[in-house]
């Protein structure tokens, strides 16, 4: 190769990397194969990627891509040595597989805890003070013709049930007490760190909680471990916050209970079949919904930035992954 000839850059396989200036990071250090500009279907997407002169080492990839990392998918590209998820999230992964391919796999680690966390307890707030609704009511001009909203509900002293006591979790924790609330967790197994209250079930979390909040990974035993039951322990005059994986509740029996007063209202960040939303919650006043963004600010696309070419230099230099989940 002589000195005119431009370097050879690494392959990397790339899904649902939509922000531009990351996208461009991306292509200044790697070859990137794009499966969301290809316009091909998967099964021909991987095999053109498969076929590659450099066929790619490593993947970028995150949850709701509707695509596993699982047997099929590796098959698919034997090549492939590691994986990185832009989200904390890891059901789209089989970590199993990986392990047994001896494929490396890291995550966006603390990039997005705080923001969540904030985004979390912003929806506490505007739920129980009713903040959105009331603003509906002053832009449509109903507050001359019918006076004052109907009252809302304070943040202090209520007690705060939280389902996954991870970073999120944690974070969230430390600003609800600066509030005045009781904090109370469920978790797989106590934590001596921490001398909230532990509660072995979701159910008795709920029983003993005025807010349920999600801040827990999803998984096979997670799975709508938020169901009618737990929904009904939590009562009348009970919040839900999720801020975690759409699936860990069900979905149904949440828009029930809404509709039916079984619980008092809902501040929701995901959903089961995102992007589509049960049409029932949309003339809900009860009820806040943002667009699975609670992790999305300025300063966390430019941290995720940071923490995706950190892992990808990691590996490709042969060096420690930075936020390994399974070590290379």
């Amino acid at each position: 190769m002589t000195s005119s000839e431009p370097p050879v850059l690494p392959t990397l396989l790339m899904f649902r990397v939509r922000e531009l200036r990351f996208h461009a990071a991306l292509r200044e250090r790697y070859h990137v194969l794009d499966f969301f500009t290809s316009g091909e279907p998967l099964h021909g997407f991987l095999a053109a990627a498969a076929a590659d002169p450099d066929p790619p080492r490593a993947l970028v990839a995150a949850g709701g891509d509707s695509v596993s990392v699982d047997a099929a998918f590796l098959d698919a590209v034997p090549s492939l040595r590691f994986v990185f998820s832009t989200g904390a999230g890891l059901d789209h992964i089989d970590l199993g597989e990986c392990a047994r391919r001896g494929v490396a796999v890291a995550n966006s680690g603390t990039v997005y805890s705080t923001d969540v966390a904030d985004h979390a307890v912003g929806m506490l707030v505007d739920v129980l003070r009713r903040v959105s609704a009331a603003e509906r009511f002053v832009r449509r001009g109903l507050w001359p013709l019918q006076g004052d909203y109907p009252l809302g509900t304070k943040l202090g002293g209520k007690r705060v049930g939280i389902i996954g006591l991870g970073n999120i979790g944690s974070l969230m924790s430390k600003r609800l007490e600066a509030f005045g609330c009781v904090i109370h967790y469920n978790s797989r197994k106590p934590k001596e760190s921490v001398s909230y209250r532990y509660f072995a079930t979701v159910h008795d979390l709920a029983s003993e909680s005025d807010v349920l909040v999600v801040a827990c990974a999803l998984s096979k035993e997670t799975r709508h471990v938020v169901n009618r039951d737990v929904l009904d322990a939590l009562g009348k005059d009970g919040i839900v916050i999720n801020i975690g994986r759409g699936p860990i509740i069900d979905e149904a029996e949440l828009v029930s209970a809404l509709a039916e007063g079984r619980i008092a209202g809902a501040g929701l960040d995901v959903f089961e079949k995102e992007p589509k939303v049960p049409a029932e919650l949309f003339s809900m006043d009860n009820v806040v919904l943002t667009h699975h963004c609670a992790a999305f600010t300025k300063e966390s696309r430019s941290d995720l930035r940071d923490a995706t070419i950190g892992n990808l230099e990691a590996f490709f230099s042969g060096k420690p992954l930075l936020t390994p989940v399974l070590p290379r």
